[in-house]
């Protein structure tokens, strides 16, 4: 077994063809977060991005792979890093399905991994399951929620009315309401203009200063990385601008990406002047409906407790936050200034009340940013 690290943009196509092959026979999801256009795209945007590649094989003296021999990746991890030897999941921070796509049956030792990487410390916050090289050292798992459409809307549309009667009737009556008292409601699940995803950018950074979180489009190559993959139209990784308008006028949007069977939500927003009709709600909704006649058979909404996942949910995938180390100073110094922030966040988060109480409070940080 042969490790060699590249940057995105050396991966030649053969090898991202051999990547594709392997998420496609992993029996994993298709999420298009593991595909390797996410990765190309974060390449463009963080120079600190690489790739591990993983081959099998002997080799010549002269490093050459032996004719005969069980040649081409095994196995590509995409990270990032720095010159202290910390690594990260590619795009940790905004990617909600991270890990490597390696050959099935593959027996991978994680510390050689690293050490061939130079990397003394890797971290991770939505590991998917199945990833048996890393889950061991993983510190929590988390449930992200998932919409079944894969026996067309209207089966998934019977699971709702059955499991969240009262939020079906009140959201589908909004609709209506909307429709009568502001102007016809059209939806476009695969919106082209660029003038929508400026707009939902928007409504998203205020959202975030509202509810006193970090605003992640203050960051140059979270914009940056959205437009390029608004820009991205490949069968596993393509991005998607789902846009719900009153007459012409945008209410909601939501950018995320899509695979053939998998679409992963990432930035949903709405105009606050319409919130009393809950247009993300209805935009969902129609995006599941708009999902299934395109052969969508999971929305992943993404990990992190929130109301309108749990009325909207028929599942759950597991996924995984933690670090791989190995011993040294760097790894010690890390856990040092990581693991008492990372303890404290589980406290509060899986305590009702206290959870309750924080949010309360960043909310309260939140206007008075705004002010």
């Amino acid at each position: 077994m042969r490790i060699r690290v590249l940057s995105p943009g050396e991966l030649n196509e053969g090898q991202l063809d051999a990547w594709r092959a392997l998420r496609a026979t992993s029996g994993a999801p298709m999420n298009p977060f593991m595909e390797p256009e996410f990765t190309l795209a974060v390449g463009r945007v963080r120079p600190a991005a690489r790739v591990a590649v993983i081959t099998e094989g002997p080799e010549g003296a002269d490093g050459a792979e032996v004719a005969g021999a069980t040649t081409g990746a095994s196995g590509f991890l995409p990270y990032e890093t720095n010159t202290l030897g910390h690594g990260r999941a590619i795009g940790l921070g905004v990617s909600d399905s991270q890990g490597a796509a390696l050959r099935p049956g593959l027996r991978l030792a994680a510390r050689e991994l690293m050490r061939a990487c130079s990397l003394s410390v890797l971290e991770f916050d939505n590991l998917e399951e199945g990833q048996a090289s890393f889950v061991p050292d993983m510190a929590e798992e988390f449930a992200s929620p998932v919409m079944h459409t894969g026996d067309g809307f209207e089966a998934y549309e019977a699971v709702l009315r059955e499991r969240s009667p009262k939020f079906y009737r009140t959201t589908t009556a909004k609709e209506r309401r909307l429709g009568r008292q502001v102007g016809e409601v059209r939806f476009v699940f695969d919106e082209r203009d660029p003038a929508a995803l400026a707009k939902l950018m928007e409504w998203k950074s205020a959202q975030y200063r509202r509810t006193g979180r970090r605003d992640r489009f203050a960051k140059d190559w979270v914009r940056d990385l959205v437009h390029l993959l608004a820009e991205t139209r490949r069968p596993g990784c393509s991005g998607v601008l789902s846009v719900l308008y009153v007459g012409d006028r945008p209410v909601a949007a939501h950018f995320g990406l899509r695979s053939r069977t998998v679409l992963s939500c990432w930035f949903p927003a709405y105009d606050t002047e319409f919130a009393k009709y809950s247009p993300g709600l209805i935009l969902h909704l129609r995006m599941a409906e708009a999902a299934a006649a395109e052969g969508i058979g999971m929305l992943d909404l993404g990990r992190g407790a929130a109301e309108y996942k749990d009325s909207l949910k028929t599942g759950a995938l597991t996924v995984y936050e933690g670090s791989l180390t190995r011993p040294g100073p760097r790894a010690a110094l890390h856990r040092l200034s990581r693991e008492p922030a990372r303890r404290a966040h589980s406290f509060v988060r899986n305590r009702p009340k206290l959870a309750s109480l924080a949010q309360r409070t960043l909310n309260q940080v939140g206007r008075v940013r705004d002010r």
